[in-house]
C-alpha cells in the first residue's frame, strides 16, 4: 500500500489503444465483425453427471485492405475488438510502445495537425469541427471563415491530446490548448493568418469556389431558423441565475448568438467550456476571453490569475464546470456533433441547472436516479442486489469520478478462505488485503459485472474490498478498506463503494468541520484520505456551491425536523388498521406526492408524485421523517404529514413548474406529504435470522449436528434436502469420525453447486491435518426425499435441517414414515422454524403474560419467515408429530433448539428433534439383496485414492 499520496512522481503519456492505432492508418477501411461463441468449459468438477453452460464469450475478426485476423475468446466485445487489432499491429510490425511521441514529436504533429485542419480536404470531412468551419463561410464582413480557436480546441480530441503530451498540466487547464494552438497557426504564415493577441484564425487564402460548393451540398435543409432554451449566470452571486432564449438564423453562426447575449462584439470573443455530465453531451458553459490572449501562456499564469479575463471568478459556473469560469456565462447545450452536418440543440431549463447542481453530491446523483428528489436518500447500507433500487453504489461512484474528471476509481477485491476469515471475524482484526488473502485482483469500473477468477477463489471463500481513487495526474486522492467481510464479491465491491459515498456526501455537506470530527469521520467509514489533493480536486468548487444553498435559506441550512418520530400531532393516518405492517429489512411500495404549501394552506403546489416507490425499510433509503411515519402505518392505510423546507436547490430540481414555485418560496411555506402504503414484502428468513444470532442460526446448526456426530462417533451421514451442500461443506471444517457423506435433493441446479464445493474442498485440503482428512467417499443423488433408495439404508446419521416446512404437511409426515421405517438411520435429527419465535425475528408487539397462549399467539398474527413456507409449527405441534413418528417406528426422541433457549418463554428460534433408533434382537442390519431399490440418480461420485 501507498505510504504517500502519490502513485507515480511522474505524469505518464497519455497512450493509443491498438484499435484507435488502426483507425488512424485505415480508418473506414477497418471492419470489425463481433459474433457470440459457444465454447465447451472444462468441467470444474470431475464426475459430475449434469452438463455445464459455458458463459457467453465473444470473437472478433478484424478485416483490413490486405488481410483478416480473427480474436481469441473474450467476455466483453471490446476486449474482443482490441485483441483483434492487437494482433493486426503485431502482423503489421508495430510496436505499442514505441508509438507514442516524445515531446518535441507531439509539438510536430500538433503543426501537422492544424495545417490539415485547414485544408480542402478537412472541410469536407465529416466532423464536427468541420461544420463550425462551414459556419464560418458563413460569416459576414471581417468575421468571413474566421474560426474560433475555442471551438478547435473543444472539437479536436487529437489536437487535445497532443497537447497532453507536450505539456501534462493541459489537464488541469484546458486553456493552455488555445495556446498551444495559435502558436501552432503562428508556425504555418503560408498557410493561417491569426490576429495578435486575438483567439481567431483563418485562412491566408480562400477556399476554392468547388470546395464551398461541394461541403455545403453536404448539409441538409434546415429550418429559417433554431430556437433553444440556455441559462444565464451572472458572475454576481447576487444576481439570479435566468433563462434566455437562443434564436440562431439558418444563414448565422451560434457562437455570435451567444457573445451577443454576453455582451461581446462577436464569436471569436467566445470561450468554450469542456462538457458538463457525458462524454457524447453537447452542454458546456461559453464565456467572454481576455482581451489580450498571450501564444506563451503557462499553467503558472493561470494559477496566479494574471491573465486578463472577462471578469472576475464565476464561482457557481465554476463548480458545475469543474475548470475556471470567468465572468458571466451561458450554460447551452447546442453544437456540431459526428453524427450529422446540422447543428444539434436541446433545451437546458432551470430545473436542468439545479439538477445538476445536486447532482454534485452522491446522494443528489441517487436522488436523481430514482427520479424522488424529495424521497429518496442515499441508503446507509447494501443488503442484497434485489432490494437496491436507483443506481448502484459503484455506478454512483465512477459518475463523480466522472463529474470531478478523476480517474476511473480503483477497486482491488481480495478472496479470503473460509477458515481464515472465520478467525478474522472471531477476532475483529481489519482483513485489507493482507497475506491471509487467497486472491486479491486490482481492476478499474467497467459496465460489466466485476469477476474474480473463479480457478483462483477458494469455494466458500469470503470477500472484502478495498477502493483507491486517483486524480487525472494519478495522485492518490483516497482510499477505503472496509473491516468487513462478505460471502459475495459484489456485495463487497458494492457495499466499500457505498462507505466511500457515505463519506463524501457527509464531508461535502460539512467542508469546515474540525480537524477532530474529520478524523472521527473517516475512521467511521474506513476512510485514509489526503487532505491537499481531495481540496484541490474536490472540494474547491464545491465549497462555493454549499455557501450558496445556505444563502438561499438564510445561512443555515434545515434539518427535516417538520415532524418527529414520536410527536404523532404532525400525522394524519386515514384507513383501516389491515396488520400488515413494516419491519426492518421488509421492501415496501408507496405512491406518494409532495406539494409545496403556504402556511394555513391557502395554496398548494405539486412539485412531486410517484405512483409506485419501493424501498427497503431500516436501511436509510428514503428522508427520516417518511420512514418514522410509514413505519406507523399498515397496508391500505394513507397519510399526511408536513416538514420545513429543504435546501432550495432540491425543491427547485423536483418542481414541475419552476415559475410557480419560485413564487411560493417569495412567501413562508413548508412541504406536504401525502402517503399511501401500497404493500409489504417480508425480509428473507435468513436476513431477519442474521440481525439477531451471532453466530447464526445456519452455524448454531451445523454445530449441534457436529456435536452429535462427536457424541456418538459417526462415520456416515446422510443430509436429506442437502440443497447446494451448506451443511456438508460445513462439516468438511471441522475433525470428526465421518468417512462417508451423503447428500439428496431435487434441483439439480443445487446439486451442481454442492459438488463444485464439496469437490473443491475435499481435492484442495488433501493435507494430513485437514480436518476433512478422515472422509474417504462423497455422494450426491437426485431424488425427492419421500422415495426411498436402499443405498442409502442404515447410515449413522441422517439430517434434514430446515427443510419439511417447503413441504405440505402430508408430505413431512410421508418423509417421516420413510426415512425411519426404511432407511432407519441410527440417529435422525429434524430441525424447522418455531413459529412462536417469529414475533422477536419479525417485532411484533407481545401481549401480556397473563395471557391464553394461544390466544397470544392467534392475536400476534405473524408471518412465516419465507414466503416458500407451507408452514411452520408452534413447539406443540412439532413435538406432537415427533413423538407420534418416534412410537410408530420404535424410535426415541428428545427436542432441543438453537437460537433462544429452552427456558425463555418462546423456546429456541430454531426447534430441533433428535431421533435415536431402538435396536431389538429381532431388527436385521440391512437389506438383502433382492430388496435392494434404487429410486435415485447419482449426481456425483468422489472416492479419495489411497
Amino acid at each position: 500500500m501507498e505510504t504517500g499520496g502519490s502513485l507515480v512522481q511522474a505524469i505518464r503519456k497519455p497512450t493509443l489503444t491498438p484499435k484507435a492505432i488502426i483507425h488512424q492508418k485505415f480508418g473506414s477501411k477497418a471492419s470489425y465483425t463481433v459474433e457470440e461463441v459457444e465454447e465447451t468449459t472444462q468441467n470444474e468438477c470431475p464426475g459430475l453427471a449434469i452438463l455445464q453452460k459455458g458463459p457467453c464469450l465473444y470473437r472478433c475478426s478484424l478485416d483490413l485492405p490486405d488481410f483478416t485476423v480473427v480474436s481469441g475468446s473474450f467476455k466483453k466485445k471490446k476486449d474482443a475488438e482490441q485483441s483483434a487489432a492487437q494482433i493486426a499491429l503485431e502482423k503489421l510490425g508495430i510496436n505499442l510502445s514505441a508509438d507514442s511521441p516524445t515531446a518535441e514529436e507531439a509539438w510536430r504533429e500538433l503543426i501537422a495537425r492544424v495545417k490539415y485542419i485547414f485544408s480542402n480536404e478537412f472541410l469536407s470531412a465529416l466532423h464536427p469541427l468541420s461544420s463550425h468551419f462551414k459556419a464560418a463561410l458563413r460569416r459576414v464582413g471581417d468575421l468571413n471563415a474566421s474560426v474560433p480557436a475555442s471551438v478547435i480546441a473543444i472539437c479536436d480530441g487529437k489536437l487535445n491530446n497532443l497537447c497532453k503530451i507536450i505539456n501534462p498540466t493541459v489537464e488541469s487547464h484546458p486553456l493552455l490548448v488555445l495556446s498551444y494552438i495559435m502558436r501552432a497557426a503562428a508556425g504555418l504564415p503560408e498557410l493561417v493568418v491569426g490576429a495578435e493577441g486575438q483567439l481567431s484564425i483563418w485562412r491566408k487564402d480562400p477556399y476554392p469556389p468547388n470546395v464551398i460548393e461541394s461541403s455545403i451540398s453536404q448539409q441538409s435543409d434546415v429550418a429559417e431558423s433554431i430556437t433553444t432554451m440556455a441559462i444565464y449566470i451572472p458572475c454576481s452571486p447576487e444576481k439570479a441565475v435566468e433563462p434566455v432564449i437562443l434564436n440562431i438564423s439558418s444563414t448565422g453562426y451560434y457562437l455570435d448568438v451567444i457573445a451577443q447575449i454576453l455582451g461581446l462584439s462577436d464569436g471569436n470573443m467566445v470561450l468554450v467550456s469542456r462538457t458538463i455530465g457525458k462524454a457524447s453531451s453537447e452542454t458546456r458553459f461559453y464565456f467572454a476571453a481576455p482581451k489580450s490572449y498571450p501564444l506563451d501562456m503557462s499553467s503558472d499564469l493561470l494559477n496566479a490569475k494574471v491573465v486578463p479575463f472577462g471578469g472576475p471568478l464565476n464561482a457557481r459556473a465554476s463548480s458545475l464546470c469543474g475548470q475556471d469560469i470567468y465572468g458571466d456565462s451561458i450554460l447551452a447545450s447546442i453544437g456540431y456533433t459526428w453524427k450529422g452536418q446540422d447543428i444539434f440543440h436541446e433545451d437546458v431549463t432551470l430545473q436542468s441547472y439545479y439538477r445538476m447542481l445536486i447532482s454534485k453530491i452522491p446522494s443528489g446523483v441517487y436522488k436523481l436516479s430514482r427520479e424522488a428528489i424529495l424521497a429518496a436518500e442515499l441508503p446507509l447500507t447494501f443488503t442484497t442486489k434485489t432490494n437496491w433500487k436507483g443506481s448502484f453504489p459503484r455506478e454512483i461512484l465512477s459518475s463523480f469520478c466522472r463529474q470531478y474528471r478523476l480517474l476511473e476509481p480503483v477497486f482491488c477485491v481480495s478472496s479470503i478462505p473460509l477458515k481464515v476469515s472465520s478467525e478474522l471475524s472471531r477476532s475483529n482484526n481489519k482483513p485489507g488485503v493482507s497475506e491471509s488473502a487467497d486472491q486479491e485482483r486490482e481492476y478499474t469500473n467497467e459496465n460489466e459485472s466485476v469477476d474474480v477468477d473463479p480457478k483462483l477463489v477458494v469455494s466458500g471463500s469470503s470477500f472484502t474490498c478495498e477502493i483507491k481513487i486517483y486524480s487525472k495526474c494519478q495522485d492518490l486522492i483516497l482510499e477505503c478498506a472496509p473491516n468487513v467481510l462478505y460471502k459475495k464479491q459484489n456485495d463487497a465491491v458494492q457495499s466499500a463503494s457505498l462507505k466511500v459515498l457515505s463519506w463524501l456526501n457527509a464531508y461535502l455537506k460539512d467542508i469546515d468541520m474540525s480537524l477532530e470530527k474529520e478524523k472521527q469521520l473517516a475512521n467511521v467509514f474506513d476512510i485514509k484520505f489526503y487532505r491537499q489533493i481531495f481540496f484541490k480536486e474536490v472540494v474547491k468548487c464545491l465549497s462555493v456551491c454549499n455557501c450558496q444553498h445556505n444563502e438561499t435559506l438564510g445561512g443555515k441550512e434545515p434539518e427535516l425536523n417538520g415532524v418527529v418520530e414520536n410527536d404523532a400531532s404532525y400525522i394524519n393516518i386515514e384507513g383501516t388498521d389491515s396488520d400488515l405492517c413494516p419491519s426492518n429489512g421488509s421492501l415496501l411500495c408507496v405512491c406518494y406526492s409532495v406539494s409545496l404549501v403556504t402556511k394555513g394552506e391557502l395554496q398548494k403546489e405539486l412539485l412531486e408524485s410517484i405512483e409506485e416507490f419501493e424501498f427497503e425499510m431500516g436501511t436509510g433509503a428514503v428522508i427520516p421523517c417518511l420512514e418514522a411515519v410509514v413505519s406507523q402505518m399498515s397496508v391500505g392505510q394513507s397519510a399526511c404529514f408536513y416538514t420545513e423546507l429543504p435546501p432550495e436547490d432540491l425543491v427547485l430540481a423536483a418542481a414541475k413548474d419552476l415559475a410557480n414555485a419560485l413564487a411560493f418560496l417569495t412567501s413562508p411555506c413548508c412541504l406536504e406529504y401525502s402517503i399511501i402504503l401500497l404493500q409489504v414484502t417480508e425480509p428473507p428468513e435468513d436476513r431477519m435470522e442474521q440481525a439477531l444470532f451471532n453466530p447464526p442460526l445456519s452455524k448454531q446448526r451445523v454445530e449441534y449436528a457436529v456435536q452429535q456426530i462427536q457424541e456418538f462417533c459417526a462415520t456416515s451421514l446422510v443430509d436429506f434436502g442437502c440443497g447446494s451442500g451448506s451443511l456438508l461443506e460445513s462439516l468438511l471444517e471441522y475433525p470428526t469420525s465421518l468417512e462417508t457423506i451423503a447428500g439428496v435433493d431435487i434441483s439439480q441446479k443445487s446439486l451442481s453447486r454442492a459438488a463444485k464445493v464439496l469437490h473443491s474442498k475435499l481435492v484442495m485440503k488433501s493435507d494430513f491435518d485437514a480436518p476433512c482428512r478422515s472422509i474417504k467417499s462423497a455422494i450426491l443423488f437426485d431424488g425427492s426425499i419421500t422415495d426411498f433408495d436402499s443405498r442409502l439404508c442404515g447410515f449413522d446419521l441422517a439430517t434434514c435441517l430446515e427443510v419439511i416446512e417447503h413441504m405440505e404437511e402430508e408430505q413431512a409426515s410421508l418423509f417421516g414414515d420413510i426415512v425411519l421405517s426404511s432407511f432407519r438411520p441410527r440417529i435422525l435429527i429434524v430441525s424447522t422454524p418455531n413459529y412462536e419465535y417469529n414475533v422477536v425475528l419479525q417485532k411484533s408487539n407481545l401481549t401480556s403474560h397473563e395471557d391464553d397462549p394461544e390466544e397470544k399467539i392467534q392475536s400476534q398474527s405473524c408471518k412465516f419467515r419465507n414466503h416458500d413456507h407451507k408452514f411452520e409449527w408452534t413447539r406443540e405441534q412439532f413435538q406432537h408429530w415427533a413423538s407420534e413418528l418416534a412410537v410408530r417406528h420404535k424410535y426415541r426422541v428428545e427436542f432441543s433448539g438453537v437460537g433462544g433457549a429452552v427456558d425463555l418463554e418462546l423456546g429456541f428460534a430454531s426447534q430441533i428433534a433428535v431421533f435415536r433408533r431402538v435396536f431389538l434382537p429381532e431388527d436385521a442390519d440391512g437389506l438383502k439383496d433382492e430388496d435392494s431399490v434404487w429410486q435415485y440418480k447419482v449426481i456425483w461420485e468422489w472416492n479419495r485414492c489411497t
